[in-house]
């Protein structure tokens, strides 16, 4: 089932490029559009949209007005602001936004919106946990690619980016470190303050010849610096992940 979505923007070409881009994304349709706030809650009113993008400075009712009012409906949407203005951030997360996007808004952020506020709707509707992403999406040439997290071999954060490793190659994404491991934690072990490491790929540990530690992965050929901090951690996972793999040959024995 699509999610239905609903735009409000006060500049008509910024809605025509949002609703191009949810578009692009796939698996959403747009119900509705709006130019300030007042038209967008009676948008939600009408169309019962699951996902509204609300811009922030708009005439009359503004962004951050509308969604307070939307917030008091029987089945609101879950909110998603854009806006130019970065300084707006906190107050669109006191008025419980699922995320904050600044223009020009891209695709990839979009997509991680848009997939954020589905999780959020999904624990909303009866999950006693919203449901973890079985896909990271990015931006490759100019489209959306989905990689399918079984192929992720590692996360690691460089600045303001994410390196996601991965069986086809490598991309970036603008996530952070600790909001991946929170969401995929059982998936993924934490090595270093910069690297989280898929489990199923984690091979083994060694020291290098300066004394560091260094992760041993499969299906990579790359070694990762595992910090002195994690190492006990790292070698913990890895022994205990040797003895599950022997205990059925112990029970049968």
């Amino acid at each position: 089932m699509s999610l239905r979505v609903l735009i409000a923007d006060d500049e008509m070409p910024a809605r025509i490029r949002l609703r191009n881009l949810v578009e692009r994304h796939g698996g959403c349709q747009v119900v509705a559009e709006a130019s300030n706030g007042r038209q967008a809650l009676d948008a939600c009113r009408e169309h019962r949209p699951d996902i509204a993008l609300l811009d922030i400075r708009m005439p009359g009712m503004d962004g951050l007005e509308a969604a307070r009012r939307i917030a008091e409906l029987p089945t609101p949407p879950s909110v998603v602001f854009t806006t130019a203005y970065d300084h707006h951030a906190l107050e669109a997360f006191e008025a419980d936004a699922v995320d904050y996007l600044l223009k020009p808004v891209r695709l990839e952020r979009l997509a991680q919106a848009l997939e954020k506020a589905q999780r959020v709707r999904a624990g909303l509707n009866g999950s006693s946990e919203p449901p973890t992403r079985t896909h990271i999406s990015v931006q490759h040439r100019g489209a959306l690619r989905l990689i399918p997290i079984e192929e992720i071999i590692y996360f690691q954060a460089e600045q303001k980016y994410v390196t996601v490793r991965h069986l086809g190659g490598e991309a970036l994404i603008e996530e952070s470190l600790k909001s991946l491991e929170k969401e995929l934690g059982g998936r993924f072990v934490r090595i270093h303050r910069n690297a989280l490491v898929a489990a199923s790929r984690l091979a083994g540990m060694r020291r290098s010849a300066d004394g560091r530690h260094v992760a041993l992965l499969r299906d990579c050929d790359e070694e990762l610096e595992i910090s002195r901090r994690m190492a006990p951690e790292v070698r913990r996972f890895l022994t205990g992940k040797q003895e599950g793999v022997r205990s059925p040959s112990r029970s049968e024995g």
